[in-house]
């Protein structure tokens, strides 16, 4: 988890062109929660988070246009994947990034997200405990693997649905690696259906979207006041894979807030 310093919003960054494929009310529709202190949106696939070199739309593009009326843009507190769908977190000023970069850091944020995987794990529910490397010494490369010398990483699921050699799982990582999930699932003969880097042909058979998605987000506000807790509804792509395998999403709905 990485946070950055809110900045002034300039001119130029209030007039420049906006990629033509999303727009700033299709963002605003996104909106899931919003308060003095964060705004929490509905992050769509195919836009990154940053710019990058394969480049596109990026959610920087459009800073500007959340800031509501605030002095400052809100900026990420914590990042998803280019694909990865769901509840992604922006801290309004300084302070507040600051505090949300700490929560998330020190693990109070609970994070639950939704996969289809191809195959089906060990147990109904479980810890996997896969420790993630970088493939390559090469600081641009993002992509990880299972290597007894990387970082500790940990990762809770439990199964909500299976039919046809597909199961459809919660995921609680709780450690913050690149691709934790897409990792562990793939390590456990379960790669994300659509996830081309990790699960191959296998992967991308059942499914050309990546089948991830940040379900529900519960994050501690501290004092007597309940935390904020948001969820995002489930894309198009996966509920209509859902259905035509006759899985029932119903069980998010009921899911504890620690698996």
């Amino acid at each position: 988890m990485t946070s950055t310093v809110p900045t002034q919003i300039a001119p130029d960054d209030q007039n420049r062109q906006r990629p033509s494929a999303f727009d700033a009310a299709a963002l605003h529709a996104r909106v899931l929660h919003r308060d003095d202190a964060m705004l929490v949106i509905d992050k769509p696939a195919g836009i990154a988070v940053h710019g990058g070199p394969k480049g596109g739309v990026t959610l920087d593009d459009f800073l500007p246009d959340l800031a509501f009326g605030k002095p400052e843009m809100p900026q990420l507190a914590h990042r998803l994947d280019r694909e990865t769908t769901g509840c992604l977190v922006l801290g309004r000023d300084k302070g507040a990034l600051k505090r949300l970069g700490g929560l998330f850091r020190d693990g109070k944020i609970t994070k639950t997200y939704c996969a289809i995987v191809c195959g089906h794990p060990p147990e109904e529910s479980g810890r996997i405990e896969l420790p993630l490397a970088r493939r390559s010494h090469d600081k641009r490369s993002w992509w990880m693997k299972v290597d007894p010398a990387g970082d500790p990483s940990f990762t809770r699921y439990r199964v909500l649905g299976q039919a046809d050699g597909i199961a459809f799982l919660a995921l609680q990582p709780e450690t913050g690696r690149t691709h934790q999930l897409r990792v562990h699932c793939a390590a456990l003969n379960m790669p994300i259906a659509g996830d081309r880097i990790y699960g191959g042909e296998r992967a991308m058979a059942a499914s050309r979207h990546l089948q991830l998605h940040a379900a529900r987000i519960v994050i501690p506000v501290g004092g007597n006041r309940a935390p904020v807790r948001v969820s995002a509804p489930l894309p198009k792509p996966m509920a209509d894979l859902l259905a035509g395998l006759g899985i029932s999403p119903a069980g998010l709905d009921t899911l504890p807030e620690q698996l």
